[in-house]
C-alpha cells in the first residue's frame, strides 16, 4: 500500500496513491507498507538507482543504513514498538530526495498512525521534507521516553513481587520482557542518535537554523534518555538476581530438613543395623527387655541429635 501527503500550504491531503496517474506537484510524503507487485512495479519508476528490498531493511552496518546516492538521502531507522507486553524493533527506510520524503516498510508502525492523525487534525508544522523527517524523529523521542516511563513502573511492580513465591515464575516472564524490550529501546536510541548526526551533516547547507537547533535538542534528549536505558539494565539484572538468590535460598531450605532428616535418623539407624546382625554370640539377643531396650536407645539417639541440632541453631 502506497499513500501520499500533499500539502497545499495550510493543510494536507492523505489519500492512497493513484498508480496511474503522475505524481502530484505538491507531494510532501509517499509512504509504502508492505508492497505488492503492481507497487514495486511502480517504484522502479520510482527509484533511479535501486529499488529498495524488504530483507535490506535489517543491514546494520553504517554504509548500508546511512548513504547518499543518486536517489537522495537514504536513512534504515529502528523504530521500537509495544506489542502487548513485549516491545519489538521496526526497521523503516526514509530517503529525502529533494522536498519529498519517501519511507519504506513492511511493517505497520503505531507511530506513523499518530503522525497521520496529527497531520487530519493540523497538528504537524512541516511544509517540507526535512521538516516532516525531524517531526518523526521527534514523535520517536517522546515514544522512547514513555517507553522508559513504563519501564520504571513495571519493575516498580516487580520489586514488590521478587520475594514471593507464588508469583515468582511470573515475575521471572516480566523481568525477561523488561531486559529485551530494553535493549530495543536502547538500540533505537543508538540508531537516532547515528541518523541525527547523519541528517546534520547531509542537509547542512540546505538546512535553517531552526533545523539545526532542532536537530541538536533532539541529540540532548538522546543522550539524556541513555543513562536511563543503563539504569534500568542495572535495575532488572539486579532484581533477576534477588529472584535467583531467593529461589536458590528456598530451595537450600528445602535440602537442609533433608539433611537434617537424614542426620537425625542416622544413630537410629546405626543402633538397628548393629541388632540386626546374625551373630550367635550376641548377649542382648536373650535379655527380657532386649527389645524395648533398642527401641528406646533410638529413639534417645534421635532426640539427642536434635536436641544437638537445635542448641548449635542449625534449626
Amino acid at each position: 500500500m502506497i499513500t501520499a501527503y500533499t500539502f497545499n500550504g495550510t493543510s494536507y491531503d492523505i489519500q492512497p496513491l493513484n498508480l496511474e496517474a503522475e505524481l502530484p506537484p505538491n507531494i510532501l510524503w509517499l509512504d509504502i507498507l508492505k508492497p505488492d507487485e503492481n507497487e514495486q512495479r511502480w517504484m522502479q519508476q520510482l527509484f533511479v538507482e535501486e529499488v529498495p528490498e524488504l530483507d535490506e531493511l535489517d543491514d546494520i552496518e553504517a554504509s548500508a543504513r546511512f548513504y547518499r546516492d543518486k536517489d537522495g538521502l537514504h536513512i534504515h531507522s529502528l523504530f521500537p514498538q509495544r506489542l502487548g507486553k513485549e516491545i519489538d524493533g521496526i526497521n523503516v527506510l526514509f530517503t529525502l530526495r529533494n522536498d519529498m520524503l519517501i519511507s519504506f516498510r513492511e511493517d505497520d508502525l503505531g507511530l506513523i498512525r499518530l503522525l497521520r492523525h496529527y497531520m487530519r487534525q493540523d497538528r504537524v508544522e512541516a511544509d517540507n521534507a526535512v521538516d516532516l523527517l525531524l517531526e518523526i524523529y521527534e514523535l520517536k523521542i517522546e515514544y522512547i521516553s514513555d517507553l522508559i516511563e513504563d519501564g520504571y513502573k513495571t519493575l516498580e511492580q516487580t520489586a514488590k513481587q521478587v520475594l514471593q513465591v507464588e508469583e515468582l515464575r511470573q515475575t521471572m516472564s516480566d523481568l525477561m520482557q523488561q531486559e529485551d524490550g530494553n535493549g530495543h529501546i536502547r538500540l533505537a536510541l543508538y540508531d537516532t542518535r547515528r541518523a541525527l548526526r547523519f541528517i546534520k551533516r547531509s542537509v547542512r547547507q540546505q538546512s535553517d537554523d531552526e533545523q539545526r537547533r532542532w536537530i541538536d535538542e533532539m541529540l540532548y534528549d538522546v543522550e539524556s534518555l541513555l543513562p536511563h536505558t543503563q539504569f534500568l539494565f542495572d535495575k532488572i539484572n539486579f532484581q533477576l538476581d534477588a529472584a535467583l538468590g531467593f529461589t536458590s535460598l528456598e530451595q537450600s531450605k528445602v535440602i537442609k530438613i533433608f539433611s537434617v532428616a537424614a542426620v537425625v535418623f542416622l544413630p537410629p539407624t546405626l543402633i538397628a543395623s548393629i541388632y540386626g546382625m546374625n551373630f550367635e554370640i550376641m548377649p542382648e539377643f536373650g535379655w527380657k527387655f532386649g527389645y524395648p531396650m533398642s527401641l528406646v536407645m533410638m529413639l534417645m539417639s534421635a532426640c539427642g541429635t536434635y536436641y544437638f541440632f537445635k542448641r548449635k541453631g542449625w534449626l
